[in-house]
């Protein structure tokens, strides 16, 4: 029961990593907002939860009144929130091009929309730990935020790297060190974690290609990531801040 009475918003909470971060924090004894876009899809998840410790709060991540509306109906609540996971993945409908196929204002909304909504949620959240004296908050990267994408992985597939993903998670990691210096003397603490690749329906030979580069498993499950979530809001990472843990099954090295 590490997060016992601990309140906890998960942005993208209904999301497939935001899922299981919300059953790992109701399992150790905290309180999971699923601080979602999707209602539907949220409502969902609350249903096959049937958890009163899961709370469902509606978002919008690059809208400030959307997120003061969430930050104040938690407040009212709970009296506190103890920290923010900041796990939604906004992006707009030609998202996922190849490089030459980019067009320059998808490129610059997708940036607005991920990286500037994770900084617009930040700095908001932020403002309130201020207040509260105390906050933690914990940014989802990836790998692909460390290394240089390995494009011989998709080899016969339709996929690719995107330009803004890359372009995102790697100014998510520099952002988390500026504000956790930022924060100094604050009482709040904001770390990374870096992410290989998740197993989410990909061609078998993408899988096979992919796994080749790792030490065991190869793809990775969300559930795989909530352990690392876990230490990172609990108190046995109290000292840990503007860190980033690349969670990848080796894949990196």
């Amino acid at each position: 029961m590490l997060l016992r009475d601990k309140i906890v918003v998960v942005t993208g909470g209904a999301g497939l990593l935001g899922r299981d971060f919300c059953k790992m924090i109701i399992e150790n004894g905290g309180t999971a907002i699923v601080a979602e876009y999707n209602i539907a899809l949220a409502e969902e998840f609350k249903r096959e939860i049937n958890n009163d410790q899961l709370i469902i709060e509606k978002v919008n991540i690059t809208s400030k009144k959307s997120l003061k509306v969430l930050i104040d109906n938690v407040h009212q609540k709970f009296g506190k929130i103890d920290a923010i996971v900041n796990s939604a993945y906004p992006r707009n409908k030609n998202y996922g091009k190849h490089f030459f196929d980019v067009e320059y204002d998808d490129f610059c909304d997708n940036l607005g929309m991920n990286l500037g909504g994770y900084f617009l949620s930040s700095q908001l959240f932020a403002k309130y730990f201020y207040k509260q004296g105390f906050g933690n908050i914990v940014n989802m990267s990836s790998i692909y935020g460390v290394v240089a994408p390995r494009f011989e992985i998709y080899k016969d597939t339709s996929m690719t790297t995107p330009v803004e993903y890359v372009a995102i998670k790697s100014g998510l990691l520099h952002l988390t060190k500026y504000m956790a210096k930022y924060f100094k003397n604050k009482n709040i603490r904001v770390n990374a974690v870096s992410l290989g690749g998740l197993k989410d329906q990909q061609p078998e030979s993408f899988l096979k290609a992919y796994q080749d580069f790792c030490m065991n498993k190869g793809m990775l499950e969300a559930k795989d990531i909530s352990g690392t979530l876990l230490y990172l809001l609990s108190d046995l990472s109290k000292y840990v801040n503007g860190q980033n843990i690349v969670v990848d099954d080796g894949f990196s090295l």
